[in-house]
């Protein structure tokens, strides 16, 4: 072997390197959005008084008192289905509540407001002071009611409170999938317009068992 070629070696592999290092770096570029463009930009992102931040916030509390209630009953009955129903609601609607609050985080938004909720459907709810801080809430007496109960009462009482809870729920995600302006808010409020009318029959179904209406 000349000393030209062996000299010639570590100047293709250099090469070779230095073109890896530059594909690589093209594809970032195409892959990366610019954050100048992304959905952050305060020009992209809807305004406070949206049906998608609106929805966003009311629906994060809404979601908070549901997983609060389904770690309540989960601890005070050791029937399968009603611990199962709890866990889905728990898991579903935490990570549901995690998206919305990144959405406003991403957006610039306060993820709470001094303003009334429900505004962003065109009406407002004045909370009574109670705890039911929105339609389908559950106040702090029944919240109470159900820390207290075991068995199968805490059953009954968890899947009432939770049928009022789906269904005032429902309608606000009803409201938002049909109004909201973003893909993200529209998209997830319809998943879970499905997800809470199926529990909601499921819920029946599982009061009827139990010798109890909804």
């Amino acid at each position: 072997m000349t000393s030209a070629v062996r000299s010639s070696r570590p100047m293709v592999l250099a090469g070779g390197a230095v073109l890896l290092l530059a594909v690589g770096l093209l594809a970032l570029m195409l892959v990366r959005p610019s954050s100048s463009a992304g959905p952050a930009s305060p020009a992209a992102a809807p305004s406070d008084t949206s049906v998608d931040v609106g929805f966003a916030r009311d629906m994060s509390i809404h979601h908070q008192q549901a997983v609060e209630m389904s770690f309540i009953v989960r601890d005070r009955t050791s029937d399968e289905a009603v611990r199962r129903l709890a866990y889905d609601i728990i898991n579903t609607q935490a990570n549901q509540r995690g998206m919305m609050l990144g959405w406003l985080e991403m957006w610039g938004r306060a993820k709470s407001s001094d303003a009334p909720p429900m505004q962003w459907m065109g009406h407002s709810f004045t909370p009574r002071g109670d705890g039911s801080l929105m339609p389908g809430m559950a106040t702090d007496t029944e919240l109470d009611a159900l820390r207290a109960a075991k068995g199968r009462a805490a059953e009954v009482l968890f899947l009432k409170l939770m049928t009022s809870h789906h269904r005032a729920g429902a309608e606000m995600a009803q409201a938002a999938a049909g109004s909201a302006d973003t893909d993200a808010i529209r998209n997830l409020a319809a998943g879970m317009v499905r997800g809470q009318q199926s529990e909601i029959a499921l819920m029946a179904d599982m009061l009827k068992e139990r010798g109890a209406k909804a």
